[in-house]
């Protein structure tokens, strides 16, 4: 893998631009989502201002996380991490293990998006630096425990963010209540990827070569502050994504090789998804407050049936839309939603944006990411963890 690479998502022509039919295809999500917004406004524009209200921070949390992910990227930090794991691990089930810490960190202080998008090509590379015999258990693992691993903060997943609007929890609050459940459901989910793969790390490669140091800069430094930023405040969205933009643009004015452009940026916000997702979640939270039915069926269900509900609506409008659906008012079992609307999109590639990015990333860095066998493992996994986390959350007294 050559550092710095980027997964590329433009479509060119000829001459290396963008055709007018790639341009149309690129922005269609979010010409689909600006249409909603319109709908949802001329349908109920009450509702639909309190939906946006609620949905619109963790969206941009999750923008300002993505921004210090990539200046991070560019400092080497994850790639360094990447180069540690295959050079002393000296076998593939310390491999893994390193691994499965590595993903559930980075999802936990930078979201679940950032894991995927920058720790999946830094796996690949450690696999086939060893050989490549442990990449797919580490791919697997990448995408399942950013998914699985995103209960710990409210800035791992943008859904803890849109169901948390009506709590009003600081992260410490949020991790007081959500620690031991999302540690299970992370643990769960990197045996039962283990186990399916074990002959794959049954293997000692010992490697001499000395991994390149990273920068220790503005990547760390704004790592370290937006982690205390979620941490500590209610509403750490626009704080978050300033630290963000001043970091790209520090990095940017340094002649660096590694300097961010503004391209690449705009490449890993993924600006026309983000709009598009946005927006349906914005038109289903208009849906949820205008009518009763999803409010009503979670009245009705204990902490089992909620996460259920929640992991299936995940899989059937991607897990953002469906928390501002189930989530329009107040849930009487939130944390379980969480639970079902975070580990539920492992079932399949519907469940969450960050399958998209994974197999964009993973296929960039020359890796061989098959979405049957992810979906297999996610089926394989899901109800355990589901299971596993739901019943630490009741054992707790948090539900």
């Amino acid at each position: 893998m050559t550092k710095g690479h980027r997964p590329s998502v433009r479509t060119t022509g000829t001459a290396g631009h963008p055709t007018v039919s790639g341009t149309a295809l690129r922005w269609g999500p979010a010409a689909a989502g600006c249409g909603l917004l319109v709908a949802a406004a001329l349908f109920a524009p009450h509702q639909a201002r309190a939906a946006a209200a609620q949905d619109w921070p963790p969206f941009v949390l999750v923008a300002g996380l993505l921004l210090v992910g990539l200046v991070a990227d560019g400092d080497g930090l994850f790639a360094a991490g990447g180069h540690v794991l295959a050079r002393l691990a000296p076998n593939g089930v310390l491999l893994y293990a390193g691994t499965a810490v590595l993903v559930v960190t980075v999802t936990t202080l930078l979201n679940l998006d950032t894991s995927v998008t920058f720790v999946t090509p830094v796996l690949v590379y450690a696999a086939r630096s060893r050989g490549g015999r442990e990449e797919a258990p580490l791919l697997y693992a990448c995408l399942l425990l950013s998914n699985a691993g995103s209960l710990l903060l409210p800035g791992s997943n943008l859904t803890n963010l849109i169901v948390l609007g009506h709590l009003h929890l600081s992260g410490r609050s949020f991790l007081a209540h959500m620690a031991l459940p999302a540690l299970a459901a992370a643990a769960v989910t990197a045996l039962v990827v283990g186990a399916v793969h074990h002959r794959a790390l049954r293997s000692t490669v010992a490697l001499t070569n000395e991994p390149e140091r990273p920068v220790l800069g503005i990547g760390l430094v704004a790592i370290v502050v937006v982690t205390v930023l979620v941490v500590a405040l209610r509403t750490p969205a626009l704080p978050v994504a300033a630290v963000g933009v001043v970091a790209v643009l520090v990095r940017t004015g340094r002649s660096s090789e590694r300097a961010p452009p503004a391209r690449a940026a705009l490449q890993v916000l993924g600006v026309p998804v983000l709009v598009g997702l946005f927006g349906l979640a914005v038109a289903l939270g208009t849906l949820g407050r205008s009518w009763s039915g999803p409010a009503t069926l979670l009245s009705h269900l204990d902490v089992w049936g909620t996460a259920a509900v929640a992991a299936l609506t995940s899989v059937l409008v991607n897990n953002l839309p469906a928390a501002s659906l189930l989530a329009a008012r107040q849930p009487p079992h939130p944390f379980a939603l969480l639970i079902g609307l975070n580990v539920g999109p492992n079932l399949f590639v519907t469940g969450s944006l960050a399958w998209i990015l994974w197999l964009r990333a993973a296929k960039s860095a020359g890796g061989r990411p098959d979405v049957r066998r992810a979906t297999l493992l996610g089926l394989a996994s899901v109800p355990l963890a589901i299971a596993a986390a739901v019943g630490l959350l009741v054992l707790s007294g948090a539900s």
